[in-house]
């Protein structure tokens, strides 16, 4: 269970100083832009966020001293409390109401969001699943037992409702499908009957606030001062910025508080408002090669399970990056998506450092067997 027996020069040599190195720059970069756009409250938001990188940091730790295999090993404990927290979040009185849906944990002055654990939990115990399968995968069973192994927490996120972060779900588990090599009459299959529960979910799924986010998104003048105000605002802002924007702590939608959520959901239409074109694009190359440097990782992992993990986390990032990013400049509707490593959440941190720890563990242990 416990890899510590080569000591601390062992560490230092298997560790990924890269990946390391470019979580940190962009954690940090974050926390900066976090300062510039949480206004009367930045210091608390500052305090939060960087509590929550130094947890995430002592987590990679562990999940180093930890083998990922280990891990896989008790997947069915993990992902069986991860179902427990979702449903507990769901009854009244438990599970507190925000931005219309029942998705957190007031615990004290630390509010917890189960969706973000089940994100983890998801990544392990679904590389552990498809490692099992491995060349059976395409037996109708299989695939069975794969969707119900996904289907489960998509419902209840669903149920919150959060249909944002079950699409970040979605999105994880036919990455790491493709990447299992499941058969392409599947994946037809699965896209025939997604297009067919489209109605089914505008009708009887979807609310009035999500239903208006989607039809505004083509015409967000049709309401901008409801359902199309917060992209409206956010595309001036991104615009505002021009190339090299209006300076740090500068922006005028700090100063006209017009810009809603500009530290969490659109903490990148501050960056560009603020630092530019130049700010947005080293943002996007930054979020990039985190994402390479985890799909390079897991190509060269010395198992499949290892290669899953970087494939779910990779995808976990890639989805998150592409849909706020989207939603910032008019692309996507809003969903509440967070910005890896830059919109303010202590929970989303948290995530994103504990998901950066498995691939790192995978690392760590491709180089072992390699030493």
């Amino acid at each position: 269970m416990i890899d510590l027996t080569k000591g601390s020069r062992n560490f230092t040599k298997n560790f990924d100083l890269v990946l390391m190195g470019l979580v940190l720059i962009t954690a940090i970069f974050g926390i900066i832009m976090i300062s510039s756009a949480g206004g009367e409250n930045a210091v608390r938001y500052v305090v939060v966020q960087s509590v929550a990188l130094v947890v995430g940091l002592a987590g990679i730790v562990i999940l180093i001293a930890l083998d990922y295999e280990y891990l896989a090993q008790i997947s069915v404990y993990i992902y069986g409390f991860s179902i427990f927290l979702l449903i507990l979040v769901l009854i009244p009185g438990i599970g507190k109401v925000e931005n219309n849906a029942r998705s957190w944990f007031h615990l004290g002055p630390v509010n917890l969001q189960p969706a973000e654990v089940a994100k983890i939990a998801f990544i392990i115990s679904f590389s552990k699943h498809l490692s099992e399968v491995d060349d059976q995968i395409n037996q109708p069973k299989n695939v069975l037992m794969l969707l119900g192994h996904l289907g489960i927490l998509c419902i209840l996120i669903l149920l919150q409702p959060d249909f944002g972060t079950a699409m970040v779900f979605v999105f994880m588990g036919i990455t790491m499908l493709f990447v299992a090599k499941i058969s392409w009459k599947y994946i037809v299959g699965g896209i025939a009957a997604l297009v067919a529960v489209c109605p089914l979910a505008w009708f009887f799924f979807l609310q009035d606030y999500q239903k208006n986010r989607i039809l505004t998104l083509f015409n967000p003048e049709s309401d901008p001062t409801g359902a199309g105000y917060h992209v409206l605002q956010s595309k001036l802002a991104v615009g505002s910025g021009k190339i090299f924007g209006t300076g740090l702590y500068k922006g005028a939608s700090q100063m006209n508080n017009m810009l809603p959520e500009r530290h969490t959901d659109f903490i990148y239409s501050v960056v560009c408002e603020e630092l530019g074109l130049i700010g947005g694009i080293l943002v996007i190359l930054l979020l990039t090669a985190i994402i390479l440097r985890c799909l390079y990782i897991g190509m060269n992992a010395r198992n499949s399970l290892g290669r899953y993990i970087c494939t779910g986390v990779a995808a976990m990032l890639i989805f998150q990056v592409f849909e706020n990013i989207g939603m910032c400049i008019g692309l996507f509707p809003v969903t509440g998506i967070t910005l890896p490593f830059f919109s303010y959440g202590g929970s989303s941190m948290l995530t994103t450092m504990l998901a950066i720890g498995l691939v790192i563990s995978v690392r760590y242990r491709c180089k072992l067997i390699n030493f």
